[in-house]
């Protein structure tokens, strides 16, 4: 697996929500090899283990990454705490991403909570032939709406509570679009729960399906051997690892 190191400065810092935060960092080398559904691997200031963190937007032109993640610990706290400025210690870019298909598919991009950013680099992708179908539990943590209407893609709003947009489950809209309407793939990322669900909808219809999974990891490389996870390929099972066999991968092999 080819990957990079470098001190990225941070271009710019913005809190989405509480305890939501979006860095803008400048890193052309890994930006250069850099696709929708991979991930980078940051060291917190002080730590020994890197954070996982998706790729939430990808500028070639300008070599920068956008980095959406929640603060669920001490390390991502340390790195929400980080100024602009500054720099960070970044290995990149890692993981398989997604399958991109040709210029006249249609698609549906489902994402559950911190799963969405890593769907806005599909949307900017496939712009208006693309679903972005965009999960929360309510409208305070409802982020990068207008990042995505600004694509082009079509957008599905759904809270758990019904403080924003429609009161239903991603899988809702999924299925209705699914029943409706023309479709070559669906896309997700999110809570393994809400990523069997949306498999099982878009096994029932036929369509192919790629989903994003989220472990915890150690080395991020394949190494340590941390982020285990149960694939069935070919008729036999056996133990993946998240980062290095995925995090993308074809929703029929994931044993739920």
């Amino acid at each position: 697996m080819a990957y990079t190191q470098c001190f990225a400065p941070i271009l710019k810092k913005e809190a989405l929500a509480a305890n939501v935060y979006r860095f803008v960092i400048s890193c052309p080398e890994i930006v250069a090899e850099a696709a929708p559904g991979q991930f980078v691997h940051i060291l917190p200031p002080g730590k020994t283990l890197r954070r996982p963190i998706s790729i939430c937007e990808i500028d070639k032109t300008n070599g920068t990454l956008s980095l959406v993640f929640e603060v669920k610990g001490e390390g991502t706290r340390e790195l929400s705490e980080l100024s602009p400025s500054t720099t960070m210690d970044v290995l990149g870019a890692l993981g398989h991403g997604f399958t991109i298909l040709p210029e006249n598919s249609r698609v549906i991009l489902v994402g559950g909570g911190i799963g969405n950013p890593p769907m806005l680099s599909l949307a900017q992708v496939y712009g208006h032939r693309a679903t972005a179908i965009c999960g929360f539990r309510t409208a305070s943590i409802a982020t990068l709406q207008e990042d995505f209407r600004k694509t082009g893609a079509t957008t599905i709003l759904c809270t758990d509570d019904g403080t924003a947009g429609r009161h239903a489950l991603v899988t809702e809209p999924l299925k209705e679009l699914l029943a409706s309407g023309n479709y070559d793939m669906v896309y997700a990322c999110g809570p393994k729960p809400m990523l069997k669900f949306v498999a099982a909808v878009a096994k029932e219809a036929d369509i192919a399906c790629e989903v994003s999974m989220e472990e915890r990891m150690g080395c991020g490389i394949g190494a340590c051997l941390v982020c285990a996870c149960e694939l069935e390929q070919n008729g036999a099972k056996r133990m993946g690892h998240v980062c290095k066999d995925g995090p993308v991968f074809r929703a029929e092999e994931v044993v739920w």
